[in-house]
């Protein structure tokens, strides 16, 4: 039987106007599915209205942002949630008994190895050390390049790239090309996607708006009501698995819940190429696939400063957000994804599930689980 804890929402394939509800098992690539039609939630739901406060590229809205102070409580932020990430990987790589518990300690053990080795060979670039980042690389232009080659590119007109460094020189070649440029707000904490078009920037402030602060600053934010199709999207990556496509993030989780959030939308379906840019040594033969969970976005295309590979991606994408696997953390530190809980919980009257909490020892979220 499927358990009522496993509710999983979200709209039906190629229509903003329908929605469903979705029961699904915790893990299997072939898991049965109970849909329900819900007309009057679909009539609800378009009326959401998640739009963030926009700071329009005007010259008195440009005169009000502080970037300075944007960007220092960026780093502020990012050097909290590395140290939070740190303390984690500490303990799945050094504590056996933790290690043997938690099903994704072996992540961690694959991640480590990576960074140590970029380290080690001087491979990595800045922001270093690349530990806890997704890391740049030695040679990332030239793997941005070989992107931007791709045939699913070139006839791209929204591509969906990740914020990192590594990636930056893509996100430049995809406003230089006259593309529609969507990028998630950092760990979006602030907000959710925005949109960049060359048409709102000059050729002096593109390579700005390719950062952090330049996509708060020139950029669109958008909401989960926003009309648009993504055509491809590009996620960084610490390692990569040819064989079935599987891929390593950082282990914050961002891209699985952008991801999931532009399934909700409809923006992208299981059509949509995903493809990572990483440098040679970020390729990796053990990653094991029965081990990854439902959520974990595997990529279809891995560019390198000398290939390109078209996996042999069997694993299945994600089909939206898996609340059963959400931390409570995480849901307190995105506004976004509490507002979208908070509503599909009002108009379907049932209590979506949600995950272990992150601050719990292995042991004890097993135990939980099996409760």
């Amino acid at each position: 039987m499927h358990s009522p804890e496993l509710l999983h929402y979200y709209p039906k394939f190629h229509s903003m106007d329908s929605y469903m509800i979705r029961l699904s098992s915790p893990f299997t690539y072939n898991h049965k599915c109970y849909l329900f039609a819900n007309q009057k939630l679909s009539r609800h739901f378009t009326s959401f209205n998640f739009r963030l406060q926009s700071r329009k590229n005007s010259t008195s809205d440009a005169k009000e942002f502080d970037e300075s102070a944007f960007e220092a409580e960026r780093l502020r932020l990012d050097a909290k949630a590395r140290e939070s990430m740190a303390q984690i990987s500490k303990t799945m790589t050094e504590t056996t008994a933790e290690a043997e518990a938690d099903p994704k300690a072996w992540k961690w053990v694959i991640r480590k190895r990576i960074w140590d080795l970029m380290e080690a060979q001087n491979i990595a670039q800045n922001p270093r050390p690349v530990h806890h980042r997704i890391p740049n690389f030695v040679g990332a232009s030239s793997a941005a390049k070989k992107l931007s080659e791709l045939a699913a590119f070139v006839m791209a007109n929204c591509v969906k790239v990740n914020p990192d460094s590594p990636q930056k020189q893509v996100r430049f070649l995809t406003l230089s090309d006259g593309k529609k440029l969507l990028t998630p707000q950092p760990r979006l904490r602030t907000g959710f996607f925005s949109i960049l078009e060359s048409s709102m920037l000059t050729p002096s402030t593109i390579n700005e708006a390719c950062t952090s602060v330049g996509v708060a600053k020139y950029g669109r934010p958008i909401g989960l009501d926003e009309k648009i199709k993504v055509d491809v999207i590009v996620i960084g990556s610490v390692a990569v698995d040819p064989k079935a496509g599987a891929r390593l993030g950082k282990g914050e989780g961002f891209a699985e819940l952008e991801y999931g959030m532009l399934r909700y939308m409809g923006a992208i379906d299981d059509s949509t190429p995903v493809v990572t840019s990483v440098h040679d040594c970020q390729i990796v033969d053990d990653i094991p696939v029965e081990k990854l969970l439902v959520h974990d976005v595997p990529v279809d295309i891995i560019c390198t400063p000398t290939q390109v590979i078209f996996t042999n991606r069997t694993i299945p994408k994600p089909q939206g957000i898996y609340w059963n696997k959400l931390f409570p953390e995480k849901l307190g530190q995105i506004r976004i994804l509490r507002e979208l809980k908070s509503r599909i919980e009002q108009e379907t009257g049932q209590k979506l599930p949600c995950g272990p909490s992150e601050k719990l020892p292995p042991t004890a979220q097993r135990r939980r689980g099996h409760s």
